[in-house]
């Protein structure tokens, strides 16, 4: 059974750091490329970055270029999303998701955690 569990959520100030946390079980993690998507309020869940199998390769949204940073350690079976310079519109829920590909579309990945709260405040 496969498991994608995020940690590391909160509610800071504009302009702090959080650090969010997937820990993966239950399939071959080395195999699948890695993805955080996010959703606000009354929103469609959007795509946030990606990271592949490898590690080479990493994607991000136009919006947290800059700020936010994707990595992965393939013997913890983990990966991490340094989310710096917070925005209040940087406030959503944010997910954990895994799949094969390297894609950033949503209905591509298989597997989701069930997300953690990020809120912003000004």
């Amino acid at each position: 059974q496969v498991q994608l569990v995020e940690s590391g959520g909160g509610s800071v100030q504009a302009g702090d750091s959080l650090r969010l946390s997937c820990a993966a079980s239950g399939l071959t993690f080395s195999s699948f490329t890695m993805g955080w998507f996010r959703q606000a309020l009354g929103r469609e869940r959007e795509f946030v970055s990606l990271i592949s199998w490898s590690g080479v390769h990493k994607y991000y949204a136009d919006s947290v270029k800059g700020r936010f940073t994707i990595s992965r350690d393939n013997v913890e079976n983990r990966v991490w999303l340094q989310m710096n310079s917070l925005k209040p519109e940087d406030t959503a829920v944010y997910y954990c998701a895994a799949t094969i590909p390297e894609t950033t579309s949503r209905k591509e990945f298989d597997y989701w955690g069930q997300g953690t709260q990020v809120t912003v405040s000004s």
